[in-house]
């Protein structure tokens, strides 16, 4: 029984990583954005003097630049729902002898394992063009902080998914949603004293902040406004609940 669960783990898996392979348009477009960012921001903005930023603006921008590529890649698990949904696979596969919780799990390191190869060749382009993380602690703690940023979209992209049935209004929703929070993420500009109050409440309750400054504590051990260890003990609170949510509305979900 429960090598059969472990082989549809596997399958739901490797499935996952297959169809990334096989999308080039997708791999390329899930690399060019954030990078498109990175030297683009990062290099038209390194002379800039900002309040809240010290030291080079591309050290403050490249966490929230790897933030940006894991979120948009994990959540592309909600579009392959709807793809199954689309042409029947995801019935097929609710209706075989297998736990929906091994269905769950399958999907979901397959979107966490995509999503951080995307985000380990933004972190090496980073470090190529002058990022150094300070100490072995900080990199450990930004691996643990990548992987709970992917469980935490894949798990959101799973919510969402089960509750529509068409791709134009996924890719809408995920866009209307994840775009204004990463504005106010600290991930282009730091959540400094000048900002105003409303604004800067509205910042401390959204949980990318807590990812984007996290990663920044971890990456580079500058410019981050809490310690990276209480950024991680609230982005895996928000995996837990994320994943939780995402599992049990899949489980009830019909296809």
């Amino acid at each position: 029984m429960m090598g059969r669960e472990f082989q549809a783990i596997y399958v739901m898996w490797l499935r996952q990583m297959k169809r990334f392979v096989r999308a080039k348009s997708r791999i390329v477009a899930s690399i060019v954005q954030p990078l498109f960012f990175l030297f683009i921001l990062g290099s038209g903005f390194r002379v800039a003097t900002f309040e809240g930023v010290s030291g080079d603006y591309l050290h403050f921008l490249a966490p929230g630049i790897i933030t940006m590529a894991i979120m948009f890649s994990s959540m592309f698990t909600g579009v392959s729902v709807l793809w199954d949904k689309q042409f029947g696979f995801l019935q097929e596969v609710l209706v075989a002898p297998i736990k929906r919780t091994s269905i769950i799990l399958g999907r979901t390191l397959g979107g966490a394992t995509t999503a951080l190869l995307q985000g380990f060749i933004i972190l090496i382009i980073s470090i190529a063009l002058g990022v150094r993380i300070p100490d072995i602690f900080g990199f450990i703690l930004m691996l643990i902080m990548m992987v709970l940023i992917s469980f935490t979209a894949v798990g959101f992209g799973l919510i969402i998914a089960t509750k529509m049935n068409d791709f134009q209004g996924f890719q809408i929703i995920m866009n209307l949603i994840i775009m204004p929070l990463f504005f106010l993420s600290s991930a282009f500009f730091p959540i400094s004293e000048s900002l105003p109050a409303w604004l800067k409440a509205i910042s401390f309750a959204n949980p990318l902040f807590y990812m984007v400054d996290g990663m920044r504590g971890s990456l580079t051990g500058a410019n981050n406004v809490f310690p990276p260890l209480v950024d991680f003990l609230v982005v895996f609170f928000v995996c837990i609940v994320m994943m939780s949510l995402g599992s049990y509305f899949f489980s009830k979900s019909e296809a």
